[in-house]
């Protein structure tokens, strides 16, 4: 491993009422934990607690869904990451987070090349099975790349965290300190799906055939997208994330993958995120594969599933397809994450398509179908072939610019389509 001595001993047992950062994190470090259901929340608040004794120090995130860090921890913690929801989003609206603008697939490599630097991990981490070894649970993502560049890795162990298979295993050789807790991954409750997000199922679900592959993120949309596939057949999963919707598809004999060419009959993601009754469905479960994003999101890799339909969401779209998912005005609401991956593999799959769906309104009453993004472009416009909100899809596939705008004009909220057909006359007259 490229960040470790290579002298192996007993890992230092942490204490689990006061655990003792000292002499694992040096002023200096930079520190990377793993996202969502990845993040070890006992190790992350001992951290916080200790920064003003261990810092300064740096730390990298991901999406997060632990509510430690904090804004104002910014006095020791100096702090960059992807954006994203949760914590990320948060600290980025607080001007605390430095945001990193890359893809998702890409941090892997970043890290491997010494271009995001990675001094330190912190771990969640099931017990070791009767091999030894010990798995990363619910999140894979970078943390493989992480482990084996860290000088230290600090792993919170918990019997609530899955031993879950596609990924390598970690020799208790490789852990530095070990702290033993309770503490159940993250979770997700099931979100409450209004009349908007059912609607768009609907839609979404008229342009999905029987044996094409699912590709979704988290929240009220992807959740509602999968529970109107039930009447469908043979579908399958290569995603960056499996929630508790695909658990059920899968147990109804929905999500098969029966069709895929590559990792037929297994379900694969790079995280799980749901109730703990997901995390006991995963558990030693070889259907379902938790893999590195190294692999879920390669180009190589995807290139090779038919029929791959990418699903992801906005927050807004303009009239000629072009997709924002990170900001609403100066507001960051999000990050690249694989969107962007999935969105062109998905548009160059045989049989395939790159769905974006979205409500056609803001909480705020605005219009979600602008005529000029007000944040940056996450998703070209030529990796977008279907808009899809609670009026309707719009299938811009070979249409010409101006038929593009009509259609979108076409799906938005009733009480915004004249102005957006003013901006489209204003578009094309010059």
């Amino acid at each position: 491993m490229a960040g470790h001595s290579g002298i192996v001993s007993a890992p230092r047992r942490l204490d689990p009422a006061a655990p003792d950062l000292s002499g694992l994190i040096h002023p200096g470090d930079h520190i990377l934990w793993g996202q969502v259901t990845g993040e070890p929340p006992t190790l992350v608040e001992a951290l916080v607690d200790q920064r003003a004794a261990l810092g300064p120090v740096s730390v990298f995130l991901g999406t997060g869904l632990g509510r430690a860090l904090r804004p104002e921890h910014a006095d020791h913690i100096r702090m960059s990451g992807l954006g994203g929801l949760g914590t990320a989003r948060a600290l980025a609206s607080a001007g605390a987070l430095e945001v990193l603008p890359v893809h998702g697939g890409q941090v892997g490599w970043l890290i491997a090349e010494g271009r995001i630097r990675c001094d330190v991990v912190l771990l969640m981490a099931s017990p070791a099975g009767p091999e030894g070894t010990h798995s990363l649970g619910c999140t894979v993502d970078y943390m493989d790349t992480a482990i084996a560049a860290a000088r230290t890795v600090i792993a919170e162990v918990s019997p609530r965290v899955p031993f879950t298979f596609g990924h390598e295993a970690i020799p208790a050789s490789r852990l530095d300190a070990v702290l033993e807790t309770d503490r159940a991954p993250f979770g997700a409750r099931p979100p409450k799906i209004g009349a908007a997000g059912r609607a768009i199922a609907t839609h979404v679900a008229e342009l999905i055939a029987d044996g094409s592959t699912i590709q979704t993120g988290l929240g009220e949309l992807p959740e509602a997208i999968l529970e109107g596939l039930g009447g469908h057949r043979d579908l399958g999963l290569h995603s960056g994330i499996l929630g508790d919707a695909a658990r059920t598809l899968i147990e109804r004999g929905v999500l098969t993958n029966a069709r895929k060419p590559i990792d037929t009959g297994i379900s694969v993601t790079t995280t799980v995120v749901g109730s703990e009754a997901l995390y006991a469905f995963v558990h030693r479960n070889p259907g379902v594969l938790v893999r590195p994003s190294g692999y879920t999101h390669a180009d190589a890799v995807l290139a090779q599933i038919p029929r791959l339909v990418a699903i992801n969401s906005a927050v807004e779209v303009d009239l000629t397809g072009q997709v924002n998912a990170e900001q609403a005005g100066r507001a960051i609401v999000g990050g690249i994450g694989g969107q962007a991956d999935f969105a062109r593999a998905a548009s160059r799959s045989p049989g395939g398509c790159s769905i974006i769906a979205l409500p056609a309104t803001a909480s705020n009453g605005a219009s979600r179908i602008v005529a000029r993004l007000s944040g940056p472009v996450t998703t070209p416009r030529a990796d977008v072939d279907v808009v899809v909100t609670e009026h309707g899809a719009a299938d811009l596939r070979g249409c010409t610019l101006g038929e593009r705008r009509r259609r979108l004009v076409a799906i938005a909220a009733p009480e915004a389509r004249e102005a957006l057909e003013r901006a489209t006359r204003e578009e094309e007259t010059g």
